[in-house]
């Protein structure tokens, strides 16, 4: 059966509204999860995206996020805590994220850099232009060369 839970926007109205009789921190394999006690229930908190009972990695991360709702009283059970424990946390998802934008970073340097050159080159009194017009030309002068050759075989 899963354990009954409740989210961060509900935690912060009732604490808001001067409802929470009090926090209990548990200790499991890999972290931490919180229950919060409140008129006669007690719910887990729950994770914002999964809904399964939120596990805090480390104990000051649970820590500040209790402060900033506003709860500074809370009782520990480390009975069942266990660093790690025993299962990968490892974010593939988050690595290869990283990956991608490391990639777009540096391939934002690049093309910057380029442009950059580009910008300095165009600004130079030396540079050397030459007319659309006649790049035109050259470019259908290499193409006849080209069609000759394939239909002549000699590729």
């Amino acid at each position: 059966m899963a354990a009954e839970t409740i989210d961060h926007s509900t935690l912060a109205e009732l604490v808001e509204a001067g409802a929470v009789r009090g926090a209990h921190v548990v200790g499991q394999p890999g972290g931490w999860s919180l229950r919060v006690k409140y008129g006669a229930a007690e719910r887990a908190l729950a994770a914002q995206r999964s809904r399964q009972v939120r596990v805090f990695r480390r104990m000051d991360t649970l820590i500040s996020y209790l402060k900033d709702m506003g709860i500074e009283r809370f009782d520990v059970d480390a009975a069942d805590y266990e660093s790690g424990g025993g299962t990968s946390h490892s974010r593939p998802d988050r690595a290869e994220a990283m990956r991608r934008t490391h990639e777009a970073a540096a391939h934002d340097r690049w093309f910057r850099e380029q442009v950059g050159e580009a910008i300095m080159e165009a600004d130079d009194p030396k540079t050397e232009w030459v007319p659309h017009e006649v790049v035109k030309q050259d470019m259908a002068r290499q193409r006849a060369v080209l069609l000759a050759r394939i239909e002549g075989g000699n590729e």
